[in-house]
């Protein structure tokens, strides 16, 4: 009798604790059906794996920020300059008719390094104006996200940097493996990213640091936590992130432009709230914004396969963030 008692119970909890892997599983049996299949085939899982693998390394970074209870809008700004300059050092002179640096040829570190080296010093930047300058996550990032994208826009001169080097693009276009089942070296990346930031957050001590920010600053004060310091460390990780997401995106798409990036912010948002990071602070997963990023990729193949406007898949993404902040702040109040 208490078994049938427990069982139901047993299954809310199951439910709570693992919402988004439901939702996940749920969605691929939904697809399935309205595709007949199509969506299991590995040219598809293909296709996922490389369409969302750049705002993975989005995500997690902007996953770890909100843990702490903050907040950032300056991601698609910040990849894109990053991209930006990624590209403008690595285009080959032989072929490009347009150049940032004409005739210049460089070696294939340095523009990987500058990308990554621009979101750093821009995640570095947000984390003292947080830290020190006490100014409110939602202001100092919003007005980097405009500095940024101006600085982009300074840079590039509004044209298209383009005509890069084989070898760069190869980092991020190349598959390994049998012909058949090749597995794009994104997602070896992303496999990669995800370790290391699973190790960070919930096995060391700066990890720690980030969720008790989150849960209680105060408290985390008074235990004697430097939270100055780990701010700032939390928005120079995400900005390195944002750097190496830049980097590979030049090199996916072998261009970059002043539209590259727009909007990355609210998908990078959308994918961690729905995979259960929650905005209260202190609360969620390196997993959770795994299956959430590819969760709202499923949700953007099935609208795009229905055929539904680009402007309507904004509104979707707008409201599934609205309803994933009402419930975990409705979770969050029963908490407590």
């Amino acid at each position: 009798m208490n078994n049938l008692i427990q069982a139901p119970m047993r299954a809310r909890e199951f439910l709570s604790k693992y919402t988004i892997f439901v939702i996940f599983v749920v969605l691929i049996f939904i697809l399935a059906v309205l595709t007949g299949g199509r969506v299991l085939g590995w040219d598809s899982i293909r296709m996922l794996i490389v369409s969302e693998a750049v705002r993975a390394f989005a995500a997690l970074g902007v996953g770890m920020i909100i843990i702490t209870r903050g907040i950032d809008l300056s991601i698609g700004s910040v990849v894109a300059l990053s991209a930006s300059v990624a590209a403008s050092f690595s285009q080959d002179p032989t072929r490009a008719t347009s150049m940032i640096y004409p005739g210049m040829s460089f070696p294939l570190f340095l523009p990987i390094v500058a990308g990554i080296a621009v979101g750093a010093l821009f995640g570095l930047f947000n984390g003292v104006l947080v830290a020190y300058g006490k100014l409110p996550p939602f202001i100092a990032t919003l007005g980097t996200m405009v500095i940024a994208r101006g600085v982009q826009l300074i840079y590039i001169g509004g044209s298209i940097v383009s005509s890069l080097t084989n070898s760069f693009m190869s980092i991020a276009q190349r598959s390994i493996g049998p012909h058949a089942v090749r597995f794009p070296i994104l997602g070896i990346y992303v496999i990669i990213v995800v370790f290391l930031v699973w190790v960070l957050m919930r096995h060391t001590r700066m990890g720690s640091n980030f969720y008790a920010i989150g849960g209680n600053v105060q408290a985390a004060r008074v235990s004697g936590i430097n939270v100055e310091r780990s701010l700032v460390c939390v928005y120079l990780f995400a900005g390195i992130l944002y750097g190496i997401a830049g980097v590979l995106l030049a090199s996916r798409i072998g261009l970059a432009n002043a539209q590259l990036a727009l909007g990355m912010e609210l998908d990078a948002i959308a994918a961690v709230t729905v995979g259960g990071i929650s905005h209260a602070g202190g609360v969620g997963t390196v997993g959770g914004m795994v299956v959430g990023v590819f969760t709202m990729g499923l949700i953007n193949f099935g609208m795009s396969f229905m055929a539904v406007d680009p402007n309507f898949q904004n509104l979707v993404k707008g409201f599934i963030i609205i309803v994933a902040v009402f419930f975990d702040m409705r979770k969050h109040a029963r908490r407590n």
